[in-house]
């Protein structure tokens, strides 16, 4: 069993409403969550969700309203930051502007009386850990990304149980912000301490950590790991938050163990896994498939596969005929995207059912195998939909 580095117990978070009414804003809504020891735990939401004021209630910079807070199965109701088994990495960085980088990553352990010898030792290591040599200079003279480092330093130095990180590399560009999150996870899987990461970036949340907690208006709507998030989103809110995704509106016709079929204006029927509660039949549903879970075949001639070999139609026909779990339909392309690593096409099933799909590029490909007008079919595994009722 795995050992709980934080839990929360029925969190509240209220904040004061505007001066002369008696309204509270509640910025987290009864959150419960367990977070294990080494892991790298992702807060994920829009901005205003609830994610940051929880990252600080586990810092001690805000108190819960209600609830409990436990670290290592210690409650801290009351304990201040400095006196947490943690540390937290915030995105301006809050660097000593008149300190050396040396001098920035030695404050904490002097703080605390550590032999100034001792402190100096553990600063170098902390700082060759992040890969930073130049211990003299001031943060103004570093990059964006040098000062990230120095501030991981920082807060590695103490030797935290856990790192709480509030959207670290939020102020970084694009291809700094990819090599950070590569030197997180590495710093994470050395160090075996569990870090707790806040961002609304999906893909950064998907490629970075090992489990999401999926926040919108102070809740926690699913927590899961990226492939449990990505593949099977439990609501609406979470299938659209992460990734592009197709909602396809209809009406529940049968459900039959892990299959139900839905039927689309034009009385075109589709199958999809049903969603974990009862929904009546003849409900008003929708079912959710991203875009690259779906296959368009032509009617006639051959399909590219990603080998750059071709099929001809009849014998992927004959193979998706003797797939017994399906969707078969015919549509017609409305829109054709070219984007360099994928085509994104745009497909009308039904009287007025609109999809799109993403067909991955490959080989010198550079135009649109299927162009506006042309008569399809898709085919997608009932797995890979599911119903959603709400």
């Amino acid at each position: 069993m795995r050992q709980v580095s934080i839990e929360l117990k029925n969190v509240i978070k209220e904040f004061p409403g505007a001066r002369g009414t008696d309204s509270a804003m509640r910025a987290v809504d009864n959150i419960s969550l367990q977070i294990y020891e080494g892991e790298f735990f992702a807060l994920l939401g829009p901005s205003g969700c609830g994610k940051t004021t929880t990252l600080r209630m586990i810092a001690g910079f805000e108190e819960p309203s209600s609830g409990e807070i436990l670290i290592r199965g210690k409650a801290v109701h009351g304990v201040p930051p400095f006196h947490r088994p943690v540390n937290t990495v915030f995105q301006d960085y809050a660097l000593f502007p008149h300190m050396s980088v040396l001098e920035n990553v030695m404050f904490g352990l002097e703080m605390a009386n550590v032999d100034k010898k001792e402190a100096r030792d553990r600063a170098v290591a902390a700082l060759e850990m992040v890969r930073l040599t130049q211990f003299d200079r001031k943060p103004r003279q570093l990059s964006g990304g040098q000062q990230q480092r120095v501030a991981l330093a920082r807060a590695l130095v103490k030797k935290p149980t856990v790192l709480l990180l509030d959207e670290p590399l939020g102020a970084l560009d694009l291809k700094l912000r990819k090599d950070m999150q590569y030197e997180l996870m590495s710093m994470q899987s050395n160090l075996k301490i569990t870090f707790v990461y806040v961002t609304h970036d999906q893909e950064e949340a998907l490629t970075m950590c090992d489990r999401i907690a999926v926040m919108d208006k102070g809740t926690v709507l699913q927590v899961g790991s990226p492939a449990d998030i990505y593949e099977t989103p439990t609501s609406r809110f979470v299938a659209d938050f992460i990734g592009e995704t197709n909602f396809i509106q209809g009406k529940l016709m049968t459900v039959n163990g892990k299959k139900a079929v839905v039927r689309l204006a034009g009385d075109v029927d589709i199958e999809a896994v049903p969603d974990a509660e009862t929904v009546p039949l003849e409900s008003n549903v929708t079912v959710a498939i991203r875009p690259e879970k779906i296959t368009i075949i032509p009617e006639t001639g051959f399909s590219e596969m990603g080998s750059g070999a071709k099929v001809a139609t009849s014998e992927m026909m004959a193979a998706i005929n003797n797939e017994p779990n399906k969707t078969f339909v015919n549509g017609v392309i409305t829109f054709a995207n070219y984007i360099g690593t994928d085509t994104r096409y745009t497909v009308r099933i039904g009287e007025s059912t609109n999809l799109i799909v993403r067909v991955q590029n490959f080989g010198n490909r550079q135009e649109s195998t299927y162009k506006n007008g042309q008569q399809v079919r898709v085919f997608w595994t009932t797995d890979s939909a599911r119903v959603l009722a709400h």
